[in-house]
Order: C-alpha cells, then sequence, then structure tokens
C-alpha cells in the first residue's frame, strides 16, 4: 500500500486522535491537527505530525495547509473530523453560540477544503472525507442547532461530490451513531446550562440525563468502529459515498425513513 499524505483536524482526541494513531501505524504519513496542539504530543512515537490549528481562523487554515505542502509537497487525504455539539433548545441558545456552532462544524470545513482543493486538483486526484453524524439525517430533541449544521455537511458534501468528480477527487461522508466519546457529555452540559431558568428547563435537564445514560450505557459503540469506516474510506480504491458506523446509525435512518413524521417526533421525544 502505496503511502498517503493525510491530514486530520480534530485530532486531540475521541476519534480523531484513534484514527490519526491508526493511520499512521498502516504507514501513512499523518499530520493531526487542532487547537490544543499539546495533547497530539503522544501520538508523535507512532509518526503523527502534530499542527496548531483553528478552524475558525483562515490564515492558520492556510498556513496549516502551506506547511504541509512544504514538507511533503501533497496532500492525498483531508479527513474534516473537528466539531462538536452544543444542544438547546432554539429559542434558549443564544446567536452568539448558534454562529459558533456553525463556524466550526460548517464554515471551518468549509474553509479549509477550499484551502486544499488546489493542491488535490493539480495532482489530478484526492479524496475529501467529511465526519458528519446520522444526526445530518434526523433530528433529536433539543438539538436543532446541532442538527442544523450537521445537515449542512450532508449538503456540502453531496455539493462538492458533484462539483469535484470531474478532477478525481472523491467526497465521502462518515455518519456515526451512537459512540462514546466525550461528544454526548460536552452536548449534555451546554443543553443544561442553555434551558437554565427557561421554560424548557425541566425536559432539558431529563433530557440531558438521557444523553449521558444512552451514551455510557451498553447500546453506545467504542470509537474504533467509526475509525474502522475511516480507514475503509481512506484505503480502497472506490470508497463509497456514505459510511453509517456504529450503534443506532442504520436503525436511526431507517425508521426515519419508514414511519410518519409526527410518529417519529413522539419516539424521539418519548426516549430522549
Amino acid at each position: 500500500m502505496d503511502p498517503k499524505v493525510i491530514l486530520i483536524t480534530g485530532a486531540s482526541g475521541g476519534m480523531g486522535y484513534r484514527a490519526a494513531e491508526a493511520l499512521a501505524k498502516q504507514g501513512h504519513i499523518v499530520y493531526g491537527a487542532a487547537r490544543r496542539v499539546e495533547k497530539i504530543a503522544p501520538l508523535i512515537s507512532c509518526g503523527v505530525h502534530p499542527l496548531h490549528l483553528d478552524i475558525t481562523d483562515a490564515h492558520s487554515c492556510t498556513a496549516t495547509v502551506k506547511r504541509i505542502v512544504s514538507e511533503q509537497g501533497r496532500i492525498d487525504v483531508l479527513i474534516n473530523n473537528a466539531g462538536y455539539g452544543s444542544f438547546g433548545a432554539i429559542e434558549d441558545v443564544t446567536s452568539d453560540e448558534a454562529h459558533h456552532q456553525f463556524e466550526v462544524n460548517v464554515f471551518g470545513l468549509a474553509e479549509l477544503t477550499k484551502r486544499v482543493l488546489p493542491y488535490m486538483r493539480m495532482k489530478g486526484r484526492g479524496r475529501i472525507i467529511n465526519i458528519g453524524s446520522v444526526g445530518g439525517r434526523l433530528v433529536s430533541y433539543l438539538g436543532g442547532w446541532y442538527h442544523a449544521t450537521k445537515y449542512s455537511v450532508e449538503a456540502l458534501s453531496d455539493a462538492l461530490r458533484m462539483e469535484l468528480s470531474d478532477f478525481g477527487i472523491d467526497v465521502v461522508l462518515i455518519e456515526p451513531g451512537f459512540i462514546k466519546t466525550n461528544w454526548p457529555y460536552i452536548a449534555a452540559d451546554h443543553l443544561e446550562a442553555s434551558s437554565r431558568g427557561s421554560v424548557y428547563e425541566h425536559r432539558a435537564i431529563e433530557t440531558a440525563r438521557s444523553i449521558r445514560g444512552i451514551y455510557n450505557g451498553p447500546i453506545a459503540s467504542r470509537p474504533s468502529v467509526v475509525v474502522k469506516a475511516i480507514l475503509k474510506a481512506v484505503n480502497v480504491r472506490r470508497p463509497k459515498t456514505r459510511y453509517l458506523a456504529g450503534a443506532g446509525a442504520h436503525a436511526g435512518v431507517f425508521w426515519h425513513a419508514v414511519l410518519p413524521t409526527r410518529a417519529f417526533d413522539f419516539i424521539i421525544k418519548r426516549t430522549m
């Protein structure tokens, strides 16, 4: 297997950290990028190159891409993994928080992709792998702003796939389900904080408790299932356009497709 030059964002923890480690162990040239670059330092021993990157800063995106190209001459694969979940009722979440979530989850992803594409196009090949969510195909209770960002990632991925097909550049979307990471705890904490004193507070507390329980329970999958999907998307000659990965992903998409909308709404509200 020929080694690929790979840039993966959000590599300081969770799925990004594990994916960077696994890809480096396969012999790829991996650049792991994050704001908290010190958390990537343990991966230096297996060959990962840590880079500081603020995905919301266009200058930081440009500098990151230019450094990799200056050192390696190319970027073969971009894995857009950086992102976070901030839950709360549409009415409760501040405009600043909603905007910030879009800056990280959507506009940052798009900005970095735009910086990488000219170099891929010059080589006549490349692969963009966006880490979305099953939450880009369906909506859970009190997570509207987060889901809006993930629906946007779905749309951007579909648009990019069509736009880039003539240049030999693949676009792949990974859609995790329930995965044991820090994500649910951050989402639940945001939910409780945003609802404090609001008409949604009681339900928000119940939903936050449910989120923590689901992701900490036996139903949730280990991050390794997502890492496996990422490795496949990187290494196969012709990747799928989408990889559903982990507990609840396939079932959620299926029931969302076949159930009447109000029936699905009822189930989601009762579950959470």
